[in-house]
């Protein structure tokens, strides 16, 4: 009989394939498309161009199902260090960023299962309509003043690890020999991207205006007057959901429900 740690470890496994399905989708929308109102709302367009294909649909909720899967996976790192990063500092802002990864990757299996329903259209963005919600509440400003922060902080990370290539210490070494260089060029792409959406949300911030907030799709979109620059970072996006593809084959993945390991290290029965 399988156990639930075995079960949240394959759900964690579709969740890297159906991340990587996702941003291939967005890499190749992206270089193919010369319309910039196509691709406004990132996630929301990948999902709304497999809706369109037969049996769409059900393909939409088993993505749905597999980004749960890896936001339990990412929510078992905050919360009990399956991921072994510590409680100094440092290990903290790692366990953080997985938590906010989690919430992320809850919303886009929200937004799949909105799709699959027909409830969300293609080029529905709702990062300006979700930002001036946020700004109509007491201290919406400084709260989308640290979402700005947190994710230029993430495209620090990413940057870092385009370069470092650390991430591949969680990937078996029987993984394809490109995988190096594929996950390199992503974490950069994705670097560039959190990067500009961190500032949007910085600037709607500062000036209180929610149009100021880009999605993922929207950053992308700002890129397409640089040329060159943004054929790289959308083949860069293309590039990580391979290496999401390869992830879900090679991730090393540690026990999803340790018998040890608290919030704070400390155990827990």
């Amino acid at each position: 009989m399988v156990d639930k740690s075995e079960q949240l470890t394959l759900l964690a496994r579709i969740g890297f394939a159906a991340r990587g399905a996702v941003y291939v989708l967005l890499g190749y929308l992206a270089l193919t498309t010369a319309a910039r109102e196509t691709v406004d709302d990132g996630a929301g367009d990948a999902f709304a161009w497999i809706a369109d294909i037969p049996g769409g649909a059900l393909v939409l909720y088993l993505a749905a199902a597999g980004l749960v899967g890896y936001a339990l996976y990412r929510l078992s790192g905050a919360l009990f260090d399956i991921e072994r990063k510590g409680t100094d500092p440092k290990g903290i802002g790692h366990r953080i960023g997985y938590f906010v990864s989690a919430i992320v990757h809850t919303a886009m299996a929200w937004t799949a299962t909105k799709v699959a329903s027909g409830a969300r259209k293609s080029g529905d963005d709702q990062s300006s309509e979700m930002a001036q919600s946020v700004l109509g509440f007491p201290l919406g400003e400084t709260v989308l003043g640290i979402a700005g922060i947190a994710l230029l902080i993430a495209g620090a990370f990413q940057a870092r690890n385009a370069i470092t290539a650390s991430f591949m210490k969680h990937v078996s070494h029987t993984a394809p020999a490109a995988t190096c260089w594929i996950g390199r060029a992503g974490h950069a792409a994705r670097g560039v991207v959190f990067a500009l959406i961190g500032w949007s949300l910085l600037r709607s911030a500062w000036l209180e205006r929610s149009s100021e907030v880009r999605s993922l799709g929207g950053a992308i979109n700002d890129l397409r007057d640089m040329g060159p620059a943004f054929s790289l970072v959308a083949a860069g996006l293309l590039l990580f959901g391979v290496f999401s593809l390869i992830l879900s084959r090679y991730r090393i993945i540690p026990d999803p429900l340790p018998a040890r390991a608290g919030l704070f290290g400390k155990a827990l029965s």
